[in-house]
């Protein structure tokens, strides 16, 4: 494998391993114990501000996967040239990513403005789409990783 392919795989693996990662530790770690410790005035602005956060790593992992996603592609003299499920990972990735995009600009800032002005059940109505849509991208992510693994050997 060449040194330049060999570093776009890095960063890819890295990246995706970040956001999949990442919607599995909010989605089976920290959304439950804040809910079993915390009452909704302290874990709704505890989850939005989590949330905040993980975010900008995710809009850097999706940068991170879209550049190197399409540089392996180009190394490998395009489209034509690669197996058939490097083309359902992109579209599966394409998917998550305009998920994770609805999440960010349509229920999170709902969730912040309720939480900023102390409105906790439409807080917890957006902190519940969000929740559900992030189970629906990490069921995609895992689908994703299972394509690159077994997709190699089919």
């Amino acid at each position: 494998m060449p040194a330049p392919y060999a570093a776009l795989l890095f960063l890819h693996i890295v990246s995706a391993a970040f956001w999949v990662g990442g919607m599995a530790l909010m989605h089976f770690a920290v959304r439950p114990a804040a809910v079993a410790t915390l009452e909704p005035p302290q874990r709704l602005p505890f989850l939005a501000a989590t949330l905040e956060r993980f975010f900008i790593g995710v809009s850097s992992a999706i940068a991170l996967l879209l550049a190197t996603g399409f540089g392996m592609i180009w190394l490998a003299g395009g489209f034509a040239n690669v197996r058939w499920n490097v083309h359902a990972m992109l579209a599966l990735g394409l998917l998550m990513m305009a998920i994770y995009l609805h999440i960010r600009f349509a229920p999170f800032p709902r969730l912040r403005n309720a939480v900023a002005a102390r409105i906790w059940p439409v807080a917890a109505s957006n902190l519940d789409t969000i929740r559900k849509l992030v189970g629906l991208n990490l069921l995609l992510g895992v689908i994703v990783f299972a394509l690159a693994a077994i997709g190699r050997a089919v």
